[in-house]
């Protein structure tokens, strides 16, 4: 439904991870927090995120979401040249790792579900940690997407592996991820080609699909629609819209764009408990 990587924010027990050591370096550069880089967001990292936000004239929910991320404007590493390219198709589920236009690996992997698919386009490896642990398992590799932390990992739950099940990550099994990391440095391409998935906006007049069908299934388990789930967008799916929409202070207009997605997203996965990368 959107492209959002896992929202940071606080939860029992704290969530971990790269992503959020990563946040906390940015905000410490730009003045919004003291404290050590520990990879937890604690209410210590909220409270900080929410003066960012305040200064940025952002919604200061203490929660990183593709807006913050973005303002953030965390920088890249630009790519000058190497022996190393990575490419990643998100419809076979498939790393190659290429030496010198040569393929040397190949490695099954798990992207994005369609809710929440691993961008498309041309990146740059711009972090490495080795051994984060938890969800992201022997190593994270983050890429120069500018909305939100997305990488390429190892997992704790390698059954997933060759499904497109996460928030648009790429993972990998644990030794693989760690063969990759200690070969590729910092600023190695990542090309992501595969299929397209497009976000149109939902209306009264859109036609019926599975998009309207996964809105109506989200605001049915949050309590808003006790409708059917039949893929049409009707007045029962804009009027519970228009709930929605009052109750996490959005316009309510009933129509699903851009901002209404990502606060479903969240409160979708806030009420699953959801903070898997």
């Amino acid at each position: 439904m959107v492209i959002a990587s896992r929202f940071l924010r606080l939860t029992t027990p704290y969530m971990t991870g790269p992503d959020v050591m990563a946040v906390q370096r940015r905000l410490l550069v730009l003045g919004f927090a003291a404290g050590p880089w520990d990879g937890v967001y604690s209410p210590r990292t909220q409270q900080a995120v929410v003066r960012f936000q305040q200064f940025q004239g952002l919604r200061a929910d203490g929660i990183v979401g593709p807006l913050t991320w973005t303002a953030l404007g965390i920088g890249g590493v630009a790519w000058g040249g190497g022996r190393y390219h990575v490419a990643v198709d998100n419809v076979r589920n498939i790393l190659t790792l290429v030496d010198g236009g040569r393929i040397v690996a190949t490695y099954p992997v798990s992207t994005g579900k369609p809710s929440t698919p691993t961008p498309l386009g041309d990146w740059v490896i711009i972090e490495k940690v080795a051994n984060p642990g938890g969800a992201f398992g022997s190593a994270w590799m983050r890429l120069s997407v500018p909305n939100g932390a997305y990488g390429i990992h190892g997992t704790n739950d390698p059954q997933d592996i060759g499904r497109s099940v996460s928030h648009g990550c790429v993972r990998l099994r644990n030794a693989d991820a760690a063969a990759l990391f200690n070969t590729v440095p910092l600023g190695t391409p990542v090309t992501i080609t595969g299929q397209v998935i497009t976000h149109r906006l939902l209306h009264l007049y859109v036609s019926p699909g599975a998009d309207v069908a996964e809105v109506q299934n989200i605001l049915q388990s949050l309590g808003y629609y006790q409708g059917p789930v039949h893929r049409r967008y009707d007045e029962a799916t804009a009027a519970a819209v228009r709930r929605f929409q009052a109750d996490h202070q959005l316009s309510p207009d009933g129509i699903v764009g851009p901002l209404t997605a990502v606060q479903l997203q969240l409160a979708y996965d806030t009420a699953r408990g959801d903070v898997s990368p």
